[in-house]
Formats: structure tokens, C-alpha cells, sequence
């Protein structure tokens, strides 16, 4: 990692960077990663003696960027000083626009020390462990080498820095992930809300600034004292808050004539300021203003916009109260995305072209790993916004492009997060190469990770992606990957004696005969996200999975190509809907990708996964096999439902539908001959078997007095019987949630209960789900999305 943070506070490039060649292998705990664009990523266990040797630098110093002194923050900082005095790690939280990042900037660069250095990171829309993983490289040369969730501790031990966290939206464990990576360094973080009680540190609240730093504030903006009585009333109307008296000062400071605003619009101060910024700032805001709360390079924008002078000119917003100034570039400021959405008269940008250059760049050998990982958050707001209108195509561009960087950033969280919507939406496009080639990453990454149960299954169905589609290049990677995940009960990775090894998710519960139809339980992770990477597994490795045949394409597994249509324009376009979800700008989708077929998934009913379709044909034994061995979780991978118990909804890592990760019938054991159709009476109630719109079948069976029974295997391997019962047109059931975060069944977490709604027409029926109860607070149900049943006729 380069020193970037000099004591003149300029920066080059990106804050961390990683040493050694950026194209070359990665390491990860104990396995050696030769990332892949093309064919997925190949994995290998290091030799004796072969892991790296991070050394400790002797200058631990990151610093934040310089900026001017915070005005009456004098309390402020002797409580932060106070509280490091003491050893103990401090929060600091309040509102939006409160002055906490200046203040949090200001303590890191004037305040002792003491030990080894100081640390300043940004840890806005980033994964703890990714967090982690920068304290590091901040205070090691890894050449490239990601340690295991155990080793890292101990890596760190004696490394007496004191880390600044700005934007440290964790929930308490999720601050305590980031402590414990480093366990006698002190911390100082800011955020919104008060989470740090305790033995873990203590809270500080900053609060709005006095009437006389307000008044030293609007007197250093506008170059002279305003009027004393509008100044107070101005203080008191933005309670202190240092962001809005800016913007007030701002009005003025751009039309002196005006003066500064009634102290009543002190709040409504970004309409008045959009109307005084000239075409090329307006337009560089709007492009921000796109990304959400994404931060982007002065580069991209500049590129984007038009603007010659991008940084000078964001620098121009940022003094508008307009922008925040980051470590890596811009963001919009608190409350401007809202406000440009009202306005009228501002044309999209292209998404085409966004995509377009933002995935050129991402898949340029010339760019920095870290660079790509850096703007991680404008690559999943763009994936978003492709998703939101129409064009998956454009979503799988962005993704597939950054990948590889990702990967090789050692950023697995965020490398993760990315792959999570990169599988989907090739599904939705009828991309089967790139469908195989998420899975297959996903799958490397869940080796990495620690989470072995969940990389058999994907690696499995990677291995039969790649073969119907030819590419015996991946899927020779998967099948050697496979060799790490253990293939039988108990059997760790890396563990020739079939012991299991130190490394988390090692539970692997053997499924039963019948498959991974499971009706009545849910997934569910006592953890909000996912274990760092493995412990150091012992020598040697498990045997490798024989390589299955090729398989022809399965007409069940076959997803149909889709037209993307003709290249958008590259110029702006008329606004589209101001109302669509996601909170960003309107942009400019292009032409409607064409319609793809989605091949079978996994119908679920109260947390039930029911397979439908045949099984592919020409899967050889072995990944059969692998598919039986890892199906006890296969409501996490294929089900519509996964419930996490987690502490922040943000941190929702519920898996993604995938087809073709079983080979059953759409019944619920044994394949059977199909018995020759007979007659059947008239449908009543839930009677009959049902095709669900997310795949799959199932069959209920009438019990009498308004009940109806379906039987399949939970999640646990158990046979069950789940009842409905209702009347008219209304039938629920309960089920038990599992904690599965060990990828076996542990303890119940809550229920979920099932609704089934039948329509008008006695053929089709809504289905929701929600908990119903919960064992104690934060277990979260992220997918319980609705979907349709339709009687089979």
C-alpha cells in the first residue's frame, strides 16, 4: 500500500493500493487465487512455507486530506482527546450536515498520535471485513495477501495505531468486526446513529455549533459580519448545523443583491442555490447527483460531464454546501438527490454511455485494482439503475467488466456484493456465458470466504453451466476449485483425514436420498455477514473431484438469448419517470432489452424449496454427488426465501436464484415414473397441484375442515408435513427458521408464516411470507418477495 496521506495533505491515485502486479495471483488465507476473466477464477492451497510475510511498516501514516479548522469544536476534541487518553475507543454520532466529518478529519491530523501512527479511512457503503482488510494494508506491506479471519488478529497484534473511521454506519457487532481486526489499536469513529456503548468504547454526540462560531462562519464565508439579529435568527433556525448555515451563506455569497436568506427558508436553501449554478456545475451535480451516495474520481466526472476543470469545479460545489469532499473524489451532499429530482428541465444521462465507460474502464489492464474497488459504489449504483430500466444486459456489462479488478483488490465483500447482482441479471438477459461466469465466482468466493457448503453447490452448478455451454476451460477451474470444498460429511478442506478444519462454515450435514425439496423451514444466519476468509487449513488436500462429461443443454436449464436491440444514443434524452425506486436521478435506458426466458428455479412455500423440471441430462455422478452433499442449504442458494438475522437492513447478503441447482422431479422424493393421466374433478379450494411463478410445483392434498397438507424434506433433512389452514379464499402456515450460518441446521431463530390468497378465478393465488415471530430482535426476512401460483390444468 502506497503512503499517500504526506503532511501537505495532497493525494495521488487511490488511498490504498495494493503492492505487487496487479494482474498477477492473489492470496487469500491459505489458497492461491489466479483470477480469471474469461473462464472463471482457478484456486490452488500454497505450499509449506510458501505463505506470504507481511512486514509491519515503520511509518504508519494515512492521513485525511487537509482542510481548514472546524469552528467551535473545541469541547469536541478534548473529549476525543480525553477518551484516547484513557484507552478507550470513541463514537461520534449525530445528524447529517452536523459537522462530524470535519471534525473527525480535523482530530486525525492535530492529535497526538502516541503509539505507531494513525489511520484514516472512509468506510461509506463498505463491508467490515473490507474495512479491515484496509487497517491491514494500512500498517503492513502484504504484497498482495488477504489473511485469514484468524490470522488477522494475530498479524495485527501490538500494532498500537489509532484508526479513524469516517461514516462508520455499523451496527455495534459490525463495529466490533472492525475492532477485533485490529486488538490494540484505538478507534475513532463517526456516524449517524449511537451504537458504541459499553465495554466497547464510549458515545459522544456532536451537536450544532454556538452562536458564535455560526456568526464566525457566515463572517468567513461572506468575507464580512452580517447582520447581528439575522445571523442569530439564522443560528437558531438551522439548530447550529453547520451544512445549512453554508448554503445560506452560499446564497448570499452568489447573489449579493438577495443578501442572506429569511431564517425561515434556511432549510429550503437548494432550489435557490440550483437556480444561481451556471451549465457546467449544474451539469457536474446532476451527473453526482445519478450516483446517489456514490463518490466518484474528479476524472469520471470531468469525462462525463464535459467540465475541463472537474476537480476545481466540485471543489466550487463542495463550498456550496452542495458536495462532500471524500478521500477519493465527491458525492453529492446530504439532501441534493431529492432536491434535483423536483427539478424540472434536467436531461438524463445516457445509461448506455454510463455503463459503456465505466466498464471500458473497469476492464482496462492500465487500471489499478484498487481504483476499481474504490468505486465499487458507483458500479453497483449503476448495476441498479440498468436493473430499474429494463437493460440487465447493461448490469451484466458493468459487472462482468469489474470482477476480475474486485477479486483482485482482496475487497471480498464488496466483490461479493457486485456478484449478487451480476447472476440475476444474466439470467434475466439470457447471458448463459456470463451466468456461468458469476456462479463460478461466486462459488471461488465462498472458498475464500469460509462458507465451504454454499461453494460446493455453486461450484457444481458452475461446472454444469460451463460443459453445456462447451467451455471445458471453466469448467475444469470449477472442478478443481471443488477439490477444496469437502464432498463428504465432516470432510474439511484441505483436511486429508476427513476431519474438519478450523475454518468457519465446516458443518455440512449429509442431505437426505429424496434431494433438497424442503417445505416448512427457512434459512436462516446468525451473523449479518459473511465470515472472513478461512483459517489456515492443514497441509495437503482433499481428493479432486473427477471431471463430469459434457452435457448437451437441458431444455429445462436453457435460458433463450436475449435482443439487447439497437445501441442508445450516446446524447441525453427526456427525464424519465422522477418517481422510479432506487432514489437516484432519472437516466436514459435505451432501447427495452428483448424478452428472455429464465430457465426453472425453485418454487417456495413458509421457507419450502420444491424443485421442478428434469434432471439435467449428461451430469456425471461426481457433480451429482457434490449437488446431493451440499443440498442441505439449497433453500440459501436457490430458494426465493433467505432470512438473515443481521443487525442492519443494509446488509442484506440474501442469495440469489439458481436455476439448475438440483436434479429433481417436480415431486417431492424419488423420481417416479409418471402414472398415466386420469380424470380429475373439480378443482376446490388448494386441492390440486400448483405451478409456482418462480418454478417448481407442488401438491396439496385436502385434510378436511378447511386444511390442506403438502409433504417434502425441510432444510434439516427431515420428512415434514406442512398444513394451510383457512377459509374462502385464505390459507397459512407457520414453519420454523434455522440459524444455517454454519451450512447445517442450528438453532430456531423465529417463524415464518406463509399466506396463500386464491383469486377470483380459482386458478391463480398470491403468496407472501413474513415473520411471524422471532426469538430475539435483528433476525430480518430479506427475500420474502411475492410471487403467484397458477393450478396445473
Amino acid at each position: 500500500m502506497a503512503d499517500t496521506g504526506e503532511d501537505d495533505g495532497t493525494r495521488t491515485g487511490n488511498r490504498v493500493d495494493i503492492d505487487g502486479d496487479a494482474t498477477g495471483p492473489v492470496i487469500a488465507g491459505n489458497y492461491n487465487v489466479v483470477v480469471d476473466a474469461q473462464h472463471g477464477s482457478t484456486v490452488t492451497v500454497l505450499m509449506d512455507g510458501r505463505r506470504p510475510r507481511p512486514r509491519r511498516r515503520d511509518r504508519i501514516r494515512l492521513l485525511p486530506r487537509r482542510q481548514g479548522t472546524p469552528l467551535g469544536r473545541d469541547a469536541d476534541l478534548a473529549a476525543i482527546a480525553a477518551a484516547l487518553h484513557a484507552g478507550e475507543s470513541v463514537q461520534l454520532w449525530g445528524p447529517p450536515g452536523v459537522g462530524k466529518s470535519a471534525l473527525l478529519r480535523y482530530a486525525a491530523r492535530t492529535l497526538d498520535a502516541g503509539g505507531d501512527g494513525v489511520v484514516f479511512l472512509d468506510a461509506a457503503c463498505r463491508e467490515p471485513e473490507d474495512l479491515a482488510q484496509d487497517i491491514f494494508e494500512a500498517c503492513h506491506s502484504t504484497g498482495g495477501y488477504a489473511p485469514s479471519r484468524g490470522e488477522l488478529p494475530q498479524l495485527m497484534e501490538g500494532v498500537e495505531a489509532t484508526v479513524y473511521v469516517d461514516n462508520a454506519d455499523y451496527t455495534a457487532e459490525q463495529l466490533r468486526t472492525v475492532m477485533d481486526a485490529a486488538p490494540d489499536a484505538l478507534f475513532v469513529f463517526a456516524g449517524r446513529e449511537e451504537v458504541l456503548q459499553g465495554t466497547d468504547g464510549r458515545a459522544h454526540r456532536v451537536e450544532g455549533v454556538t452562536r458564535d462560531a455560526a456568526a464566525e462562519l457566515l463572517t468567513r464565508e461572506l468575507g464580512g459580519p452580517g447582520d447581528p439579529d439575522l445571523v442569530t435568527a439564522l443560528w437558531e433556525a438551522a439548530a447550529g448545523t453547520p451544512l445549512l448555515l453554508l448554503r445560506a451563506a452560499a446564497v448570499a455569497r452568489l447573489d449579493p443583491a438577495a443578501g442572506l436568506p429569511r431564517p425561515g427558508a434556511v432549510r429550503e436553501l437548494l432550489h435557490p442555490l440550483f437556480d444561481r449554478l451556471d451549465e457546467p456545475s449544474l451539469r457536474a451535480l446532476h451527473l453526482l447527483g445519478t450516483f446517489r451516495d456514490a463518490e466518484l474520481d474528479p476524472e469520471h466526472i470531468g469525462a462525463l460531464s464535459g467540465t475541463p476543470d472537474a476537480a476545481a469545479l466540485c471543489a466550487g460545489l463542495a463550498g456550496l454546501g452542495l458536495a462532500e469532499e471524500t478521500e477519493l473524489g465527491y458525492r453529492v451532499a446530504d439532501g441534493v438527490v431529492a432536491a434535483l429530482r423536483e427539478r424540472q428541465g434536467l436531461r438524463p444521462y445516457a445509461l448506455e454511455r454510463l455503463c459503456g465507460y465505466f466498464a471500458d474502464w473497469a476492464a482496462r489492464p492500465e487500471t489499478p485494482a484498487a481504483q476499481v474497488a474504490g468505486h465499487a459504489r458507483a458500479l453497483e449504483v449503476l448495476a441498479e439503475l440498468a436493473e430499474q430500466s429494463g437493460r440487465a444486459d447493461l448490469a451484466v456489462r458493468v459487472v462482468r467488466a469489474a470482477s476480475p479488478a474486485l477479486a483482485r483488490s482482496l475487497r471480498f465483500g464488496v466483490w461479493g456484493r457486485l456478484l449478487d447482482q451480476g447472476l440475476p441479471a444474466a439470467q434475466r438477459a439470457g447471458d448463459r456465458q456470463a451466468e456461468a461466469y458469476f456462479t463460478h465466482e461466486r462459488g471461488v468466493r465462498a472458498v475464500l470466504t469460509g462458507n465451504r457448503v454454499l461453494a460446493a453447490v455453486l461450484l457444481a452448478e458452475a461446472g454444469i453451466l460451463w460443459r453445456q455451454l462447451g467451455d471445458t476451460q471453466g469448467a475444469d477451474a470449477a472442478a478443481n476449485a471443488q477439490q477444496y470444498v469437502p464432498q463428504e460429511p465432516g470432510a474439511g478442506a484441505g483436511s486429508p483425514d476427513g476431519g474438519s478444519s478450523d475454518g468457519p462454515g465446516d458443518g455440512l450435514t449429509n442431505p437426505p436420498e429424496g434431494g433438497a425439496s424442503d417445505l416448512g423451514s427457512s434459512d436462516l444466519s446468525s451473523s449479518g455477514t459473511d465470515p472472513g476468509p478461512l483459517q489456515d487449513p492443514t497441509a495437503g488436500t482433499a481428493p479432486s473431484t473427477p471431471s463430469p462429461e459434457p452435457a448437451p443443454p437441458s431444455e429445462t436449464g436453457a435460458s433463450l438469448p436475449a435482443d439487447p436491440g439497437p445501441a442508445a444514443p450516446d446524447v441525453p434524452t427526456v427525464p424519465s419517470d422522477p418517481g422510479m425506486s432506487g432514489g437516484g436521478m432519472p437516466v436514459d435506458p435505451g432501447p427495452p432489452l428483448g424478452s428472455a426466458s429464465l430457465p426453472p428455479g425453485a418454487a417456495d412455500l413458509g421457507g419450502a424449496v420444491v424443485t421442478g423440471g428434469a434432471p439435467v441430462a449428461g451430469v456425471s455422478a461426481a457433480v451429482a454427488t457434490a449437488l446431493k452433499v451440499a443440498a442441505v442449504i439449497a433453500a440459501l442458494t436457490i430458494a426465493v426465501v433467505a432470512v438473515q438475522q443481521s443487525q442492519d437492513g443494509s446488509e442484506s447478503r440474501s442469495a440469489t436464484p439458481v436455476s439448475g441447482s438440483t436434479t429433481m422431479d417436480a415431486g417431492f422424493g424419488d423420481p417416479t415414473p409418471e402414472p398415466e393421466p386420469e380424470p380429475e374433478p373439480e378443482p376446490t379450494g388448494l386441492a390440486g397441484v400448483w405451478w409456482s411463478s418462480e418454478g417448481g410445483g407442488i401438491e396439496f392434498v385436502e385434510a378436511g375442515a378447511g386444511r390442506y397438507t403438502a409433504r417434502a424434506r425441510d432444510v434439516c433433512g427431515d420428512t415434514i408435513t406442512a398444513e394451510f389452514s383457512g377459509g374462502g379464499d385464505t390459507y397459512s402456515a407457520t414453519a420454523p427458521a434455522y440459524d444455517m450460518s454454519s451450512g447445517s441446521c442450528g438453532e430456531v431463530l423465529g417463524q415464518v408464516r406463509t399466506t396463500i390468497t386464491i383469486g377470483e378465478d380459482g386458478d391463480t393465488a398470491s403468496v407472501t411470507r413474513e415473520m411471524a415471530s422471532t426469538v430475539r430482535e435483528g433476525v430480518t426476512c430479506y427475500t420474502c418477495t411475492p410471487f403467484t401460483l397458477t393450478r396445473a390444468s
